[in-house]
């Protein structure tokens, strides 16, 4: 519990920082202070640093303390955030967001492997639970704050945050050291490249990151752009769009708890792989029914269910099949690399989407986001099971 909650605190802030541009968004383009292309560029410039941010600090976190990374990584994210409200130049408010996503980037691989190797493997599943919990809690949070202060303000206070944050998981995990509640370990044996590309493959590490790849897309790009979909597709103003950013966020952030106690350990018998499945599929038919409905009450209820099916998706991959891999000694390493993958391909796509919806609308792009979910129900699919089942009854022939 102690572990658990502390964690997901601190991604809820990382998160709450990262998804604040989103937010804030149509008041950036209703102010003029930035274009929608210009916008893009910043996201994808942050998610770019986030991106390789991730590789990188998922190897240190191997290394380095996970107290020193956190609180490191929020209180440069901090700094960074109230810099960027106040700086009026593009090319280095560019520069500055892409540091904060840098900061951020420092959070996550670190506490993986703090929580898989100081729980049991069943509480372990359920704290990075608490992260996925906390990644879609971070949405509403900032649609709130958006839609309550000016988008001046609302980095202000996102700086705070993270900076009270830093502080505090600091001073908590010093605690912990002393109380032997963290206990930092590592593998002095197999830690070469090679050992871990071998290790890692045995684990499927190869479809898990296109799974990483496609969740990640819907997760961060297609949510950044939630507010100015519901704003500039769905008709309403900017403080509406926020208000209902929130909401639909807000609601999705619970779905992780049902996605994995009730649909997959109940619902699907702890079957991972057809829960992916089954996530991909019916993500791709709420896209498509997107595409055809008009109402907009009824656009906006499919555009979640498509949200929360693909969550149901990221939740496996995150809380599932991460907690898995603990017996490799490589979690940092895994978890820095399946979120890097994740944040490169949500910053083509961010960039690709901002010149879409200026190029060919929206209508054209909610079929992409149909699409990518359709292929990820075919990465999903058993062909190698399908082959080897073929094999065998030739065999037996």
């Amino acid at each position: 519990m102690k572990i658990g909650l502390l964690c997901s605190l601190a991604y809820l802030a990382c998160y709450f920082a990262r998804n604040l541009l989103g937010a804030v968004t149509p008041a950036l383009e209703e102010q003029g202070v930035w274009s929608v292309t210009q916008i893009g560029y910043i996201s994808t410039a942050y998610l770019v640093c986030y991106a390789g941010g991730q590789l990188i600090n998922g190897m240190l976190g191997e290394k380095i303390k996970a107290v020193y990374m956190v609180s490191t990584g929020l209180i440069v994210a901090g700094i960074c955030n109230i810099a960027f409200a106040f700086i009026p130049n593009y090319y280095l408010s560019l520069v500055v967001y892409g540091l904060s996503g840098y900061g951020l980037s420092m959070i996550y691989a670190p506490m993986v492997k703090t929580v898989t190797e100081n729980t049991p493997p069943h509480f372990a599943s359920r704290c990075l639970l608490g992260f996925t919990f906390a990644s879609f809690l971070g949405s509403p949070m900032a649609g709130l704050v958006a839609s309550l202060f000016s988008w001046q303000l609302s980095f202000v206070i996102c700086c705070v945050v993270a900076l009270v944050m830093g502080i505090t998981i600091f001073a908590c995990f010093k605690q912990f050291e002393r109380a032997g509640v963290i206990v930092y370990t590592q593998k002095e044996s197999d830690t070469s490249s090679h050992s871990k590309n071998t290790s890692l493959f045995k684990y499927q590490i190869v479809k898990w990151t296109c799974i990483s790849a496609l969740t990640g897309i819907v997760r961060t790009a297609v949510v950044f752009w939630a507010t100015s979909f519901f704003s500039d597709y769905l008709g309403f103003g900017p403080t509406k769009a926020a208000v209902i950013y929130s909401i639909v966020t807000l609601i999705n952030s619970f779905c992780p708890y049902f996605n994995n106690l009730i649909f997959y350990e109940r619902i699907m018998k702890r079957r991972r792989d057809a829960t992916v499945l089954c996530m991909f599929f019916m993500s791709t038919v709420f896209f498509l029914l997107l595409f055809f409905v008009k109402l907009r009450i009824l656009a906006i209820i499919l555009f979640l269910l498509a949200l929360m099916t693909n969550s149901g998706a990221s939740t496996m991959l995150w809380s599932v099949y991460l907690p898995s891999l603990k017996d490799t000694g490589h979690t940092s390493f895994a978890a820095g690399f399946l979120d890097c993958i994740s944040y490169i391909a949500a910053a083509i796509a961010s960039s690709l989407f901002a010149n879409a919806v200026a190029g060919i609308g929206w209508q054209p792009l909610i079929l992409v986001w149909a699409g990518l979910m359709f292929c990820g129900a075919l990465i999903c699919l058993p062909f190698g099971k399908i082959f080897k089942r073929r094999k065998k009854d030739e065999t037996s022939e």
